[in-house]
């Protein structure tokens, strides 16, 4: 596939976004990596490229726009605003034994677009945005909320401690199922006798003893419920039509009365996209889209993916990133709302273009 036909469809969106009242920004290509470290973990190592400078230390080819678009608003960026770019992103991708019959690239083009405002209407605003835009492609969208399943962590009658590493994992579902299920169950006594000999390791006595502490805390909690458990499960496993899990959704509120406000700003999302003409029964709503997403995303998650193509990424993926915003925004004393997206124009070449 030639470049230039990326570009070209690249170029295409770029307006449309700018025709939204979008300006054009160009962030750089070789970030930080510290920064990139402390959001993300050591994890982004296993997806990003990481290279050493002799001057500005450990650097990362740009494997994504969000954080760096973040950064750039916080340093001078007024409010509200709005942004776009094109370029290149760069990730490592392992398609392990058996090379798929249409592998992710390591470098490719990105599109995208967000915003920074107070406004409660944001989400459906960028979010019909990318449906009118991708709209001659007839793609899959799906939506679904992070806010909503971490307002039914932090219910969940555990400690501060359990609930803490509930939500640290949320985006691992096989670690969080773990777990829950061990929260789920009465803990086994842990037995730590007196001993005269030295304290040795990396710890000192008192972070050891700190330690020792909070295993004899955690054993001594009682189970969660298995009632809490349940719903949530029955939570992360709403799949459906968008006014049918609203529904759903609205049942399980009667259950655990936390996520009401969540399941309200949905119920609110939806009749802003129904009034702009988008036919909400064709969205698909996921409880757990957002947990194969970026992890920074902590409210409505959406993507747009094309049906048939099952080893193919989101051609369009994006949602809310309030906490990212507030995190990057501190150094300035600077917080404010944000959400925005990304589409693939190579994918978009692919399906043979917008028309």
């Amino acid at each position: 596939m030639s470049k230039s036909a990326k570009q070209a469809i690249g170029q295409q969106i770029l307006a449309l976004f700018r025709a939204a009242g979008a300006t054009e920004v160009a962030p750089d290509v070789l970030l930080p990596a510290e920064i990139l470290l402390d959001l993300y973990g050591e994890d982004i190592r296993a997806r990003a490229y990481v290279t050493q400078d002799p001057i500005r230390g450990e650097v990362m080819l740009r494997p994504d726009f969000t954080v760096p678009v973040v950064q750039m608003h916080m340093e001078n960026g007024a409010e509200p605003a709005r942004y776009c770019y094109l370029g290149e992103v760069f990730r490592k991708q392992d398609h392990g034994d058996t090379r798929p019959e249409h592998p992710r690239d390591n470098e490719y083009l990105q599109v995208g677009f967000e915003l920074f405002a107070k406004d409660t209407d944001a989400d459906a605003k960028v979010f019909a945005l990318f449906h009118n835009i991708l709209a001659p492609l007839n793609l899959q969208a799906t939506m679904g909320d992070m806010d909503l399943l971490m307002d039914a962590v932090r219910a969940l009658p555990l400690s501060q401690a359990r609930r803490s590493a509930l939500l640290h994992h949320i985006w691992r579902p096989n670690r969080f199922a773990w777990l829950l299920a061990r929260f789920s169950a009465a803990s086994p006594a842990r037995d730590f006798p007196e001993n005269a000999a030295p304290w040795t390791g990396l710890r000192n006595p008192q972070e050891m003893q700190a330690r020792i502490d909070r295993l004899q805390a955690d054993a001594a909690e009682p189970p969660l419920p298995p009632e809490w458990a349940a719903r949530l499960e029955r939570l992360f496993a709403v799949q459906a039509p968008a006014p049918q899990a609203l529904a759903q959704l609205q049942g399980i509120a009667t259950e655990i009365p936390a996520i009401a406000g969540a399941v309200a700003r949905l119920d609110h999302n939806l009749s802003l996209l129904a009034a702009r003409g988008t036919d909400i029964g064709a969205i698909r709503f996921d409880a757990s889209h957002g947990r194969r997403t970026m992890e920074y995303y902590d409210g409505m998650t959406f993507s747009f993916t094309a049906p048939g193509w099952h080893d193919w990424p989101p051609v369009a993926s994006g949602g809310r990133y309030d906490a990212l915003a507030a995190v990057l925004g501190q150094g300035r004393g600077r917080s404010i709302p944000a959400v925005g997206g990304i589409i693939r124009p190579g994918l978009i070449h692919e399906l043979g273009g917008l028309g």
